[in-house]
This record gives structure tokens, C-alpha cells and sequence, in this order.
């Protein structure tokens, strides 16, 4: 079970590491929930789009992925509402004046589980995740390497995993690079502003979004 050569490996590894390394909806809510809420809020924002990356992986397995790719009804249900939700995450950040992302060094466990829920719901409610793995894993299925559903789980997982060897990094050097400005009242006011333009802009491409 789950024999592959040498060459499948190195050509599903490579295309997994461009693709975890090219910036997306989930890669930018990570770095602006970084540069936002600090060390803390970002990795609540990683392991939530993890979580629900995983999720979608799980319905690729079992075939769940395909009824968005073949109905499209459901993508658009799927789409106006993760497009919606971005947008009042982003009309909440507009309307506050910074004193979340000055809270960012004293963040309580309330807001941490607050972004990580965030994370699963922007990951969950993007249709284009669920369709890339549907479009992705099949291609690395071998015949006769094991059950269809154990193989496109395996390589989705693995898809995950390399996202847990790349992100961590990228959001100690956001928090790094940022950590001064959330000194700031108002900096921290305009970065506030900042994180909620980003998110409005990520719910209009998502509504945009084509089958």
C-alpha cells in the first residue's frame, strides 16, 4: 500500500512547495492577522486555515469536493457566503480604533479563539480550496497503491504539512517586522483600518470568483 517511485514523490513534493509558497485569500489573512494581533494572532490564523484546509481535504477523500465542482448552486452558496463574512470581518476592523491590535502582546485566550474560528471559516467557505484539491490530488492517485480515498487523503495531508514547515516561519518575521508599529495608538488605529481593507478586498475577490 501506498508504493510510489522515487519520481512521483519529487514531482509531488515540488508542486506542493510552489503551490504553499505562492500568496493566496488564506496566506494574506495569516501575514494580516500577524502584522495586526502580533505572534499570537497569527498562528491562531495559521491553525485555523490549517484546520480548514484539512477539512477540505477530508471531503476530497470522500468525494464531497465534487458536488461543488459539479453543481453551481452549491459553489455559489458556498461563495457569496465566505465572500460575505470576509466583508464583515473587514467592516469590524474598519470600525474599531486599534485597541485590538494594541492588545496584541497581552492577547486573551477569548480573541486567540476567536481568529483561530476565523481561519477555519475563511479556509471552509472558499470554494476554490476545495476545487483545487479535487483538481490537485487526483493527479498523484497510482492504480493499484491503495484505496482511491486513503491516497487522495495522504497527499492532501502531506499538502498540509508542507503549509506547517513554511508558514511558521514567514509569521515570526511578520511579527518582527510589525511589533513596533502596534506601539503606536495610532499606527495601531491604521493598521486596524489596514487588516480591514485587506479583508474587504479578499471578500470582493472571492464574490468575483468564477467556476
Amino acid at each position: 500500500m501506498f508504493d510510489y517511485s522515487l519520481l512521483h514523490w519529487t514531482t509531488f513534493f515540488t508542486a506542493a512547495l510552489l503551490l504553499n509558497l505562492s500568496p493566496g485569500p488564506d496566506f494574506a489573512f495569516i501575514l494580516a492577522q500577524t502584522a495586526a494581533g502580533g505572534r499570537k494572532a497569527g498562528f491562531a490564523a495559521m491553525f485555523g486555515i490549517w484546520t480548514g484546509a484539512f477539512g477540505h481535504v477530508l471531503m476530497a477523500a470522500a468525494g464531497l469536493s465534487a458536488i461543488l465542482a459539479a453543481s453551481a448552486v452549491a459553489f455559489s452558496i458556498v461563495k457569496w457566503a465566505g465572500a460575505a463574512y470576509l466583508i464583515w470581518l473587514g467592516i469590524q476592523a474598519l470600525r474599531s480604533k486599534g485597541s485590538v491590535l494594541l492588545a496584541g502582546k497581552a492577547m486573551d485566550e477569548h480573541k486567540v479563539l476567536a481568529i483561530y474560528r476565523q481561519g477555519v471559516i475563511v479556509s471552509l467557505l472558499n470554494p476554490k480550496v476545495g476545487m483545487f484539491f479535487l483538481a490537485f490530488l487526483p493527479q498523484f492517485v497510482v492504480p493499484g497503491a491503495g484505496p482511491i480515498g486513503a491516497q487522495l487523503f495522504l497527499h492532501g495531508f502531506l499538502v498540509v504539512l508542507i503549509a506547517a514547515c513554511i508558514e511558521p516561519p514567514l509569521v515570526l518575521v511578520g511579527e518582527r517586522l510589525t511589533s513596533h508599529l502596534r506601539q503606536s495608538p495610532r499606527l495601531a488605529m491604521w493598521m486596524d483600518r489596514g487588516l480591514g481593507a485587506i479583508f474587504v478586498g479578499l471578500g470582493l475577490r472571492l464574490a468575483m470568483q468564477q467556476r
